[in-house]
C-alpha cells in the first residue's frame, strides 16, 4: 500500500489573487528579510486584506534554517494565534513555515523530533499556504522539512504527511527577479528531484509521469530562464516544472545526490541546488554501472541516444554535464572552492552525514562507506566514475 499526497494547487499568472478568497481571521507570513525588503510580503498582505484578514510577519528565516529559528518562529505564532500560516519564499522559508506550524500546534515536541510515524493531529489551530518565489525546491507541494543542526553540522530531513500544505500557490511572476545564479541553482535542484524521483527504488506509476514531464521542461526552459530573466514563458514553465518535480519525488524519494549534497551543505555550506546538481552526474554514473535501466528510460523520453541501457544512461549523464556547462555551474568540488585538505579533514563527517540520510538507501545502488569516500574524491577531481 502506498499514498499519493498533494495540496490543492493554484497556478499560473494571477494565482496569487486566490489569497483574496481565503476565509479566516488572521494569518502569519513566514519569510525572510530580503523578500520583505523587496515588497513580496507586502503584496501578500494586500491580498489577504482583501479577504478581510489581518496579517503579521515573521521574516527572520535564514538560508538552511536552524532549529533555533524554528523555535523562535513557533513562539511568534503562539503569540499571534493565526488560523492561517503562509510560507513565502524559497525552500528555506517554506520548510521553516512547516516546522513552525507543527510546533505551534504541538508545543510539546522539538523540531528535530518531527517524523512520519507519530500522529501529530494538526489543523486544530491553523492551516498552511505555501507560495514559492523560486523555481526549484518543490517544497510547496512536499511534506519534507529540511532544517540545520548547526551544532552537529548536519542537515536534518524531517517531516510528516500531516504537515503538507493545504494550498500551494504557484505564481510564476514571483520568480521574475531571480538572478541568473539563483535561477541555475534552484533549477538544478528541481532537475535532481525529477531524475532521482524517477530512478528511486520507491518510484511508482503515479510519480513517474510527473518526474518525466518535469525533466523535459527543465532541459528545455532552464537555459532560457538563465539567459533572460524576463522570459515569461520560461519562468512559467520552470515554476510548473519545480512543482511537478516536487510532487514526483515527494511521492517517491530523492537519491544519493541529495544525500551527498545535504552532507556537503551541512559542513561547507554550499548552496543546496548547486551541491545536488554537481553530484547528480557522478551518482547516476555510479548507479548505472549496475542498474542503468531507469536512466535509459529517461534518455529515450528525451530522445537521447539509447539503443542499449548503458548507452542511454551515458547519454543522460552527458546531457546533464552539457547543461551544467551552459549554466556556468561548477563541475567539481575543486571548482566550488573547497581545498582538498579541507575535504579530507572533514571526510568522516561528510560520510556520516550522507549515510544517515534516508535518500541513500533508496538510490538504485547503495554505496559502502569506502565507495562514498571515493565518490566524494572523484567529485572533487571531476573524474568520471569507473567503479
Amino acid at each position: 500500500m502506498w499514498y499519493f499526497n498533494s495540496p490543492e494547487i493554484v497556478f499560473g499568472e494571477g494565482a496569487l489573487a486566490h489569497l483574496e478568497e481565503i476565509e479566516g481571521r488572521r494569518a502569519l507570513i513566514v519569510s525572510d528579510e530580503n523578500l520583505a525588503a523587496l515588497g513580496f510580503v507586502r503584496t501578500v498582505q494586500e491580498h489577504l486584506a482583501k479577504a478581510g484578514m489581518e496579517s503579521g510577519v515573521f521574516s527572520q528565516v535564514e538560508p538552511d534554517p536552524s532549529l533555533e529559528t524554528v523555535v523562535r518562529g513557533a513562539q511568534a505564532m503562539a503569540d499571534y494565534e493565526p488560523d492561517w500560516i503562509v510560507g513565502l519564499g524559497g525552500g528555506s522559508c517554506m520548510d521553516a513555515a512547516k516546522a513552525m506550524w507543527v510546533l505551534y500546534e504541538r508545543p510539546d515536541i522539538r523540531p528535530e523530533a518531527i517524523n512520519p510515524v507519530e500522529i501529530l493531529g494538526l489543523r486544530q489551530k491553523a492551516r498552511l499556504i505555501t507560495v514559492p518565489t523560486t523555481a526549484g525546491t518543490g517544497a510547496e507541494v512536499t511534506w519534507a522539512i529540511v532544517l540545520s543542526d548547526t551544532q552537529e553540522e548536519r542537515k536534518l530531513a524531517l517531516g510528516s504527511r500531516e504537515n503538507m500544505a493545504d494550498i500551494a500557490i504557484v505564481e510564476p511572476g514571483l520568480s521574475k527577479g531571480m538572478p541568473p545564479r539563483l535561477t541555475a541553482d534552484t533549477g538544478l535542484d528541481a532537475l535532481t528531484h525529477a531524475l532521482e524521483g524517477y530512478a528511486s527504488t520507491w518510484a511508482n506509476d503515479f510519480s513517474d509521469g510527473l518526474c518525466l514531464k518535469a525533466t523535459e521542461l527543465i532541459f528545455r526552459y532552464l537555459p532560457r530562464a538563465y539567459r533572460d530573466g524576463s522570459d515569461e514563458e520560461a519562468r512559467e514553465k520552470m515554476a510548473n516544472a519545480a512543482t511537478l518535480a516536487g510532487l514526483g519525488f515527494g511521492n517517491s524519494m530523492a537519491g544519493l545526490a541529495h544525500s551527498m549534497g545535504h552532507a556537503l551543505g551541512g559542513v561547507f555550506h554550499t548552496p543546496h541546488g548547486r551541491a545536488v546538481g554537481l553530484f547528480l552526474p557522478y551518482t547516476i554514473e555510479y548507479a548505472a554501472r549496475e542498474n542503468p535501466g531507469r536512466y535509459a528510460q529517461i534518455a529515450r523520453y528525451l530522445s537521447l541516444p539509447a539503443q542499449t541501457e548503458t548507452e542511454g544512461a551515458g547519454s543522460l549523464v552527458r546531457a546533464i554535464r552539457e547543461l551544467l556547462e551552459r549554466l556556468e555551474q561548477p563541475m567539481s568540488l575543486r571548482e566550488v572552492g573547497i581545498e582538498r585538505e579541507a575535504l579530507q579533514e572533514r571526510m568522516d563527517k561528510l560520510i556520516e552525514n550522507a549515510e544517515n540520510e534516508a535518500t541513500t538507501v533508496v538510490h538504485p545502488r547503495i554505496p559502502t562507506t569506502e565507495e562514498l569516500e571515493t565518490l566524494f574524491l572523484y567529485a572533487y577531481g571531476g573524474k568520471e566514475i569507473d567503479f
